[in-house]
Parts: structure tokens; sequence; C-alpha cells
């Protein structure tokens, strides 16, 4: 991995060389390098630079809730055939970068029962030896004969929690019927404990949890990591006109997203991602194994890495690197490094 850093830094002293060239050649007449051309080189650098360590795959729009202020919703229900999510896997794998893969939805556990699901997280720790796999559910679809085929294979598991009030989970569309989410959330931390699997919660801060005191409640769950996201729009997916979702009213500002950080301030697991952070940190594939780019406020996707390579389709990601890290992106993430007290 270290030898791959190196050459990846080679790679970028290379792009920014090469772009600086092709910039004095169009220096303007009073000898100052066009603005657009630096940009250029900013660009060029920064995607020469990333890596892809942690990679997010939604491998599936389809869920069985319908959370109002949602930004990966279901515009299809394709899902790659599991050779070919392998396959994909296996490239991110080569690319010698990646450390962490992470599957979400959608809901990831509505196809095929959990199983496709629990394949892929198999196949990634057991063949592809990846570091850290996870998981982010809504929890309600998720069963105890699952962990034990293949909770082994799984580091973290993150249970998306907005409310510890069933009123307002309703309210937001986090519930399937009359079924507990709270139920499900609690019964699934069990499991996580039984089975050795890391459990994390997350959180998305809106207009109906905002003044909610979680406090105590994380506190009783006490678990690994606490994400704290700030509502987001996403043009096509929860707003604008060809959109599923009309997400204009769970939107907060961001000094209401600040007063609840500092209200739950003294929850050491906390980790806060506001709309900026949440933009251009992440690399995103979507049901094709397309990089999504949402740095414009929309989902912009790469060519799929099946038909062009990671290192072609990553270009198109609006991957910073930087907000990564700065975000606290890369943290321990592999449950045999994290000597937790089962």
């Amino acid at each position: 991995m270290f030898l791959q850093l190196g050459i990846n830094y080679l790679e970028c002293i290379f792009a920014t060389v090469l772009a600086w060239i092709r910039g004095t050649s169009q220096l303007s007449s009073t000898g100052k390098v066009n603005p657009a051309t630096i940009k250029v080189v900013q660009k060029t650098v920064s995607q020469a630079a990333a890596t892809p360590r942690s990679v997010n795959y939604h491998f599936t729009r389809q869920c069985n809730y319908k959370c109002g202020f949602c930004f990966h919703t279901a515009k299809t229900s394709f899902v790659l055939p599991i050779e070919e999510a392998k396959r994909g896997l296996q490239l991110l794998k080569e690319s010698a970068g990646l450390e962490k893969i992470n599957f979400s939805g959608g809901e990831p556990f509505i196809h095929d029962r959990g199983d496709f699901l629990g394949k892929l997280v198999q196949y990634c720790k057991h063949d592809l030896q990846l570091p850290s796999v996870s998981i982010v559910s809504n929890g309600s679809m998720i069963r105890e004969k699952w962990f034990h085929t293949y909770g082994k294979y799984l580091d973290i598991l993150a249970i998306s929690c907005d409310s510890f009030d069933e009123d307002t989970n309703h309210t937001i569309g986090r519930a399937q019927g009359r079924k507990s989410h709270l139920d499900n959330l609690f019964k699934v931390r069990e499991w996580c404990q039984k089975y050795k699997v890391a459990f994390k919660v997350n959180s998305v801060i809106n207009t109906f949890n905002v003044d909610e005191d979680m406090r105590e409640k994380i506190t009783g769950l006490n678990p690994v990591r606490w994400k704290v996201f700030q509502c987001l729009l996403i043009d096509g997916e929860n707003a604008g006109e060809n959109s599923l979702r009309e997400a204009e009213r769970f939107v907060i500002s961001d000094q209401q997203f600040q007063d609840f950080l500092d209200r739950h301030s003294s929850i050491s697991c906390l980790v806060p991602e506001s709309n900026q952070k949440m933009r251009d940190s992440y690399l995103i594939l979507d049901e094709y194994m397309r990089f999504l780019d949402c740095r414009e406020g929309r989902k912009d996707p790469s060519k799929s890495i099946l038909d062009v390579g990671v290192e072609e389709a990553i270009q198109f990601s609006g991957f910073d690197e930087k907000m990564f890290l700065k975000r606290g992106g890369k943290y321990v993430w592999s449950k045999a490094d994290m000597r937790l007290e089962w």
C-alpha cells in the first residue's frame, strides 16, 4: 500500500507539471496565467491524488421505508448479478487503495432477504481480505439467522435512527405499518453484541427532530460511532421536478444544526457531518457501479468501473480526499483493532 501511495504521489507531481506546462502556453497579454487554467491544475492534482480507500456501494435503491428526506431513492429496481458485483469489488481492491467497503441502499437487506448482501460481505472479508466491511441499514429486515451465517465477516453495522419517539419516526417516514422501529433498533443492538459486530447509529437531523434530546438513549446504546447528518437536498432525488421525495420541509439551517450538536456535545462518539462535508467527501458507487458526483447539488454519474476501470471512473467522482480526512473519514474501522469488550 505504501508503494502505491508513493506511485500516486509521483503521478500527482507529473500531472501538476504537465498541467502547468500547458497553462504557461496560455499566458494572457499581461503575463498572468489564465484563472481557468489554474482551476484545471487544481482539479487535475486532486483527481490524481485520490485513492479509493473507503467506498460506499449503494447496490440497490429499493426500500421498505419512505423517509421524506431520502437522497438515494427508488428510481430503479436494478441490482447487478452477484458475479458482476464481485468483479467490481475486486477491481476496487486491485486499485491498491481500498481498505473499507460500506454497503447501503435503499435498504440493503431487502434484496434476496439479505442473502445477496451476506455473500458480498463474506466475499469482501474472506476473499478480498479487506480490513473493514460495514453496512448501513434501517434494521427492519435483519434476522438473527443472518448474523449466525455472516456476522463473523462484518466489522460494523450502522442502524439509521432519527428519533427515539415512535410518532416522530412515523412522521419522518422511518417506519413500516405498525412495526416499532425502536424495537428493531434495540434488538439489532443485542445481536451485534452477541455476534461481535461493532454497532453504529446514523441520524439525519431535520425539522422534526432538531429539538429532541437524544443523550440518554444514545448513551444507553453505546455505539462505537454516532454519525449525525444535516438534512441534505439532492436535485432529482429529494428535490426538483423529477424527484420521488420533497425534502424541502425537512431542511434546517446551519445554526439549527449547530445548536443540536452543541446540545449533544457531551456524547464522545458523536461525529457531525454538515452538508458541505457530505457533498464531496464520499466515494459513492450506485447500482451500476458508477461514481456519483454530488458537488453541484445533484448526482452526476461517471462511467461504470466495470466498463472503464476504477482509475478513469474516479476522475469524475468529485471526491475531495482532504475533506474526507478532515471529516474523520479514516478511523479505526476494523473490529479487530477496536478492542471492544463483547
